[in-house]
């Protein structure tokens, strides 16, 4: 990762000013969390710009998107004023934070962190390109234009599955091009993996890692499913997949390295639940903006589309669950990014990685704004709140009622 001499925060990019986490639609059902200092993580909604707490009902997000009818749940459960949205997320940033006062947390609990990757094909292209380069981002640059001519020309009308796919497969494989990317971009199954543990996942206005041993990374901005045990999906959020390009292009083999360590899934900031007003075909159609804002003065804009999605969301979801394999808690689905940025920042021919203090604004009309700060992981908030911090906080809170 590239760093400077300094990581004092730089209070000019950091935290942004003026910024609106909430979806363009005042009626949306929202559903997050925040840290009470007095008890830990509760539930919150969004009723009015205000941050409602209803943990007191509804104990975990978890117990919400499993209920039957999540938004009625919802709708219906009062509780304590803590702020408004703006307050909460003006507390947020580690670096100048209140611990007396509340805080926005990432929006989900117990749910399984589950990502399925190359489902776009600028996405699958760039896999591609990893491969080739061994990792190495000055090479890619001059193999990208060789990879895009083979590939790029038939690979984003592609099925995936279909008997089209198949004989592209086999020319692929005749011309020596076939690749272990393109057998889960066009083939029948698709990449669905675990990207990170329970409890792991970071929230919105706080820090994002990249190892610090990476030269080459990026944001990874998709939309994520909020999905019950029974294989419902109940709402969406935004998501940073963060990732290292030159580690996953060594090796296929060292995802887990590339894509799991501190702070490198972030999720957020609220979960809307699906209703009469939005539902998994709005999802379909979003418009994702991303924006990349550097110290250096190094700024990236960019838009692009869920239109683009290689396979159905839907099928997506019942390849993660069914009779070979449940979630009794839900989970939490990664689509797939639609953004790869290739635009050279050090050098010419360098392509692009994330520099210490980038700072990362993911947002779409519908789901609102997930902004991150770009940290070494090693430097980053540290993951201290786990499992049975969870179970002794609920307990705590009983007892505290039962008094």
């Amino acid at each position: 990762m590239r760093t400077r001499d300094s990581l004092t925060p730089v209070t000019a990019a950091w935290p942004p000013h003026d910024l609106s986490l909430l979806p363009a639609h005042a009626g949306a059902r929202l559903v997050g969390r925040a840290w009470m200092p007095d008890r830990g993580p509760t539930v919150v909604t969004v009723r009015d710009g205000a941050v409602v707490d209803v943990g007191g009902t509804i104990a975990t997000v978890r117990d919400l998107t499993e209920h039957r009818h999540p938004v009625a749940l919802l709708s219906a459960t009062e509780g304590a004023v803590l702020g408004t949205v703006e307050e909460l997320a003006a507390n947020t940033p580690p670096d100048d934070r209140d611990p007396q006062r509340p805080w926005l947390l990432s929006p989900v609990d117990l749910h399984v962190v589950k990502a399925a990757g190359v489902t776009f094909a600028v996405s699958l292209l760039e896999r591609i390109i990893e491969e080739r380069a061994h990792g190495d981002p000055a090479a890619a640059v001059r193999i990208r234009g060789e990879v895009e001519d083979v590939v790029g020309a038939t690979i984003g009308a592609v099925r995936p599955g279909s008997e089209e796919a198949a004989r592209l497969k086999d020319d692929f494989v005749l011309r020596g091009w076939w690749s272990q990317y393109l057998e889960v971009g066009i083939g029948p199954d698709a990449e669905i993996f675990t990207k990170a543990p329970v409890l792991s996942t970071v929230g919105p206005l706080v820090d994002v890692g990249v190892l610090g041993s990476s030269e080459w990374s990026n944001p990874e901005p998709e939309v994520v499913l909020a999905v019950s045990s029974r294989g419902t999906v109940v709402g969406a959020t935004i998501g940073n997949d963060v990732n290292l390009r030159d580690i996953e292009g060594r090796s296929a083999l060292l995802l887990g390295r590339a894509k799991d360590n501190n702070a490198s899934a972030a999720l957020g900031p609220f979960i809307r639940l699906f209703d009469e007003g939005f539902s998994l075909d709005d999802v379909a159609a979003a418009e994702v903006s991303l924006t990349i804002e550097g110290v250096d003065g190094f700024r990236l804009d960019d838009r692009s589309d869920m239109a683009q999605l290689t396979r159905d969301p839907r099928d997506l979801v019942a390849q993660t669950i069914g009779s070979h394999h449940a979630y009794p808690d839900g989970f939490v689905l990664y689509l797939g990014t639609m953004f790869s940025p290739t635009a050279d920042r050090d050098a010419p021919g360098s392509g692009f990685t994330h520099h210490a203090d980038d700072v990362v604004t993911i947002s779409t009309p519908t789901l609102g704004a997930l902004v991150n700060r770009v940290r070494p992981a090693h430097l980053v908030e540290p993951w201290s709140f786990g499992i049975a911090d969870l179970f002794r906080s609920l307990q705590d809170r009983d007892g505290a009622r039962s008094r």
